[in-house]
């Protein structure tokens, strides 16, 4: 990168800035465990020569620790595309069900942000929609940190959950829907080809929950793609700049992950098991009445910890899913 030259190809600088990110992001926490390591066994030497069993203490929560670190990076041995890498754009839907289906989105929208937090991925609103009554009927997040793609792609599809219903007054069992895409964030070197003429831009005013209004100016953008017939929009900001920017943010993914699915699609490559991302074809369930269970129906995996899964705790069934297909 010191050569003059290497500037000269801008694709080619791109690529290979690209490729040393990546490799940084996976160096340096693996240089940061190795010190750790060596801190932990100076540590055990000390305890053992000065025969102080209080720092076998201080030294059993900080291997604890280190399990979990080494347990991240042996995840990330199984992140192979070169998307992995980067940031992601999370948009939940509700389905058919009305208000039962808008709470359980909001509710895996909050699963996804606490799931953020436990990795420590930035994680912000781009655009949510209320629903009549409660929850959402759809929204989309965007979740900045190293390999936050390779982690959420397993996300992708349609969720199901069985519960008692908070809104029926006779506490009948109901089963909800709402989908779910992963898409990798595109960065502004990555060349998306989007035409102004091939646009529609929509003005409207933001809502909030019960249809009252958010502001009194037309802030919230609509954006049709009219070739591929993708709409996205954002109401979350007062500025109708900042809302085009942040549906022109989920445009650029979406059209970057279609364009990847149709390149795999020609070559053939599809992994089984993302072949059929359908309504009515779920990839996971979350079962909290008459008993607890979540199953992945992709990888088998199940646990009946559901309130932990709900809480952002999806480690487990993320790392089922990479094992299977990556692994």
């Amino acid at each position: 990168m010191n050569d003059p030259d290497f500037w000269s190809d801008k694709k080619t600088s791109d690529d290979a800035v690209r490729e040393a990110k990546t490799l940084r992001a996976r160096l340096e926490p693996l240089r940061a465990l190795e010190a750790r390591i060596a801190d932990a066994t100076g540590l055990l030497e000390m305890a053992r020569d000065e025969d102080d069993a209080s720092v076998l203490a201080d030294l059993a929560k900080e291997l604890d620790a280190l399990d979990g670190e080494l347990s991240e990076q042996e995840t990330a041995t199984l992140f192979a595309s070169p998307d992995d890498a980067r940031n992601a754009i999370i948009s939940v839907h509700s389905g058919a069900g009305g208000t039962e289906s808008m709470d359980w989105a909001e509710m895996l929208m909050r699963m996804y942000t606490r799931f953020c937090e436990r990795h420590g991925f930035q994680v912000s609103v781009l655009d949510s929609s209320p629903g009549e009554e409660a929850g959402i009927k759809g929204a989309s997040l965007e979740a900045k940190g190293p390999f936050a793609f390779g982690r959420l792609k397993a996300e992708s599809g349609v969720h199901r959950l069985v519960r008692l219903s908070p809104f029926d007054s006779a506490h009948r069992r109901h089963t909800s829907f709402a989908s779910v895409f992963v898409y990798p964030e595109v960065e502004d070197n990555i060349e998306v080809e989007i035409k102004d003429d091939d646009l529609r831009v929509d003005t409207y005013r933001a809502s909030s929950a019960g249809g009252q209004h958010v502001n009194k100016t037309d802030s919230a953008v609509r954006i049709t793609h009219i070739p591929s017939g993708i709409v996205v929009q954002s109401q979350n900001e007062r500025s109708q700049h900042r809302n085009r920017d942040n549906a022109m943010k989920i445009l650029r993914a979406r059209l970057y992950a279609l364009k990847l699915e149709e390149e795999k699609a020609r070559k053939d490559k599809l992994m089984e098991g993302q072949k059929d991302i359908a309504w009515g074809s779920q990839i996971r369930s979350y079962v909290v009445h008459p008993y607890t269970m979540v199953k992945d129906h992709r990888t088998d995996f199940q646990t009946s910890d559901v309130h932990g899964v709900l809480d952002g705790d999806l480690d487990a069934l993320i790392e089922a899913y990479l094992h299977k297909f990556t692994g």
